[in-house]
């Protein structure tokens, strides 16, 4: 009997689909904001994904390399990117202008348990370049608000000039269904009205938290992950519900490579998205 499941030995899951930049802008010095279409249009809507995935993206005679998707796939036909320049790949990505094309394939990546965190309370940390995951997640909450409970935002920066999406979140906060909480370590602009101080001192404005019925997404520079899952646990929010989206060393995204293998998980493949459970047995994930 035929099984029409079968993927063909021909198909190359490392050919991209051709996609063309409709928006791009800085966010900050040294990171942009890309907004691309999948060239067919058929295969730009019907292009599926899970909130926490990634996509490969390549730029002809420069590479490719992972980026997080920050669009919401509540919002089909657009996908939306934070790049930090870091390196080649990054660099050629920053010369790219609007219509021009580059190459997208994927998406990968496990992706949050949206099933497990419906019904729920999601309080959503990020400080740095974290805020490119961890949108796609709070967009994807707004979108469907009546599918979660509290909504509760925590953003955290070194000063409001290196805030990534700082206007977008400015405008979040006069929402009444979302608690959106900014804070700059110094303010370098004079004028800035939110908090001031490293993004931990956010913990105490979250009051009447169920912690069995809370889902705490996290993502951030490395430095972050140890005092900021220091004040959850302190929550007592259960470890299993604790998420962090971790993209270090991934290359291939399809585990081929092996480049971002510990010990028997595969980023690109057990990850992006891990329990604190995974963090505590396998601590060289961050």
């Amino acid at each position: 009997m035929k099984n029409e499941n079968k993927v063909s030995t021909y198909e190359n899951p490392f050919l991209p689909e051709p996609a063309r930049i409709v928006r791009t802008y800085h966010l900050t010095e040294d990171v942009k904001f890309f907004q691309v279409r999948i060239a067919d249009m058929e295969k730009a809507l019907s292009f599926k994904y899970k909130i926490g995935q990634f996509a490969m993206i390549s730029v002809l005679g420069a590479g490719e390399a992972p980026f997080s998707i920050s669009s919401t796939p509540s919002r089909p036909g657009l996908l939306e990117f934070c790049i930090r320049k870091t390196g080649i790949v990054t660099e050629a990505i920053f010369r790219l202008k609007e219509n021009d094309m580059i190459g997208i394939r994927g998406p990968y990546g496990n992706g949050f348990p949206v099933e497990q965190m419906r019904g729920n309370d999601i309080l959503i940390t990020m400080g740095g370049l974290g805020a490119a995951p961890l949108r796609s997640v709070l967009l994807y909450c707004l979108d469907n608000r009546d599918q979660f409970g509290r909504v509760i935002l925590l953003h955290g920066a070194k000063k409001p000039s290196e805030m990534l999406l700082r206007e977008e979140f400015l405008s979040l906060k006069q929402r009444q269904d979302l608690e959106c909480h900014l804070s700059v370590d110094k303010d370098d602009t004079g004028n800035w009205t939110e908090n001031t101080g490293v993004v931990t001192t956010l913990f105490p404005k979250i009051e009447n938290l169920v912690p069995s019925s809370t889902y705490a997404l996290v993502c951030g520079p490395p430095v972050m992950y140890k005092f900021v899952l220091k004040e959850l646990l302190k929550l007592n929010i259960p470890k299993d519900q604790i998420l962090m989206t971790l993209e270090r060393r991934m290359k291939c995204g399809v585990g081929k490579c092996g480049h971002c293998a510990i010990d028997y998980i595969y980023t690109c493949l057990d990850g992006p998205v891990f329990t604190y459970w995974d963090v505590i047995h396998m601590r060289e994930l961050i």
